[in-house]
């Protein structure tokens, strides 16, 4: 199943590290570790191969591919070795990235980003393109009328008004262009009511949001055992210290608020309270491509007997996220494959908040998404549950 993986924001470090592990992976150059859909229990024959992704996508940046997979090895975030052996083959990439599209209108640059995924989907010969937003995060929009209602929607676009923030607009796009969506990002994406509508009639399956790879993910794996062992959780206070770019989207106040809003999510709806405490991000640019997170957590047990616990996680998030747009591409692909409609709340998994999803348990998310590849997989069509 030829897939397309069209990334927007596809010069940056997650976008450039998932096209050099696809690649490698592709040659054999790279294991699959940190791959989920590589696990027993998920692969399978539903999901395209990693032989069969083509990558293309949009930035607004210009900086070559291999001079940004060049910077990353200088970073320590991909090896060196990849990026000498994979030259020619990022090269080729290369020629499938386009620069973010002009027009006058909204409208008019919806149409230019349909006319470039059909025109890749068709150079390619592919079965489908998953459309992929792993871009800088965006404040929250302001509500907009056209915002619940698909014939509003698409008459203002036509309009001088900038209707959708730009994750909206590509989704929309996606949507024109009959592309599964996935927001790996906090941005609105296709979390509106109009665009949620189309996408239905459409007959596409999306996903998102807010990729889980670091703090959040433990998060999700410590709230469920507080609340299984009726521990009371007092307060839990984070402090996140990242460097790269993502870093310095998150130095502007309204993209740093959108992002702890997605971060906090998994206490209030785990515990089924929300303890003291929140969760503080900082932008630290020596850091470059790492980030730290502190936890400092207390809790009383028997008797009102006060502890804590602390936990520090140090990691590269784009290593830790590249692995799973690609995974969100296959699974993505193989559910719109077998009729999949509507928010893939089963890839709950995946995110820190994420569609439709019952639960932010791991443990829970972990087996939802089980079950569902094994469907995917025994020839599973449309009646899947998306909603939970």
């Amino acid at each position: 199943m030829r897939t397309g993986v069209w990334l927007v924001g596809a010069r940056g470090s997650v976008a450039t590290t998932s096209i050099v592990g696809g690649l490698a992976l592709r040659a054999g150059l790279a294991g699959p570790t940190g791959c989920v859909t590589e696990l027993p229990q998920l692969r399978g024959p539903a999901l395209p191969a990693f032989a069969d992704l083509v990558f293309g996508g949009h930035d607004l940046a210009t900086t070559p591919l291999c001079k940004r997979a060049e910077a990353l090895a200088d970073a320590g975030v991909i090896p060196w070795r990849l990026v000498a052996a994979l030259r020619d083959e990022l090269g080729v990439v290369e020629q499938e990235l386009r620069p973010a599209p002009v027009g006058d209108t909204q409208a008019d640059r919806a149409e230019a980003v349909v006319r470039d995924l059909t025109s890749f989907r068709e150079r390619h010969e592919l079965d489908r393109v998953v459309v992929v937003n792993v871009s800088a995060t965006e404040p929250a929009p302001r509500p907009h009328p056209a915002h619940a209602d698909p014939a509003a929607l698409r008459a203002a676009l036509d309009g001088p008004d900038e209707v959708l923030p730009v994750s909206s607009l590509y989704a929309y796009a996606a949507v024109l262009a009959s592309c599964p969506y996935v927001d790996f990002t906090p941005s609105t994406g296709l979390r509106l009511p109009a665009l949620a509508a189309l996408a239905e009639e459409a007959r596409l399956p999306y996903a998102g949001h807010d990729g889980k790879t670091g703090e959040t993910l433990v998060k999700s794996v410590l709230a469920p055992m507080f609340a299984m062992r009726n521990l009371a959780v007092g307060s839990w206070s984070g402090v996140n210290l990242l460097g790269g770019g993502d870093g310095a989207t998150l130095a502007d106040p309204a993209a740093n608020a959108a992002k702890v809003q997605s971060k906090q999510r998994v206490l209030g709806e785990t515990l089924g309270y929300v303890p003291q405490g929140g969760t503080r991000i900082e932008y630290v640019e020596e850091l470059g491509d790492f980030k730290t997170a502190w936890d400092l957590i207390t809790f009383s047990g028997f008797l009102g007997t006060g502890m804590r616990m602390e936990f520090t996680w140090h990691g590269c998030d784009s290593a830790l996220a590249a692995p799973l747009v690609l995974d969100l591409a296959r699974l993505t692909a193989a559910a719109h494959a077998a009729g999949q409609v509507g928010p893939l709340a089963d890839l709950g998994f995946f995110f820190k908040d994420p569609l439709g999803a019952p639960t932010h348990s791991l443990g829970e998310q972990w087996a939802r998404l089980t079950a569902f590849a094994r469907h995917l997989h025994d020839g599973g069509d449309g009646d899947h549950d998306n909603v939970g």
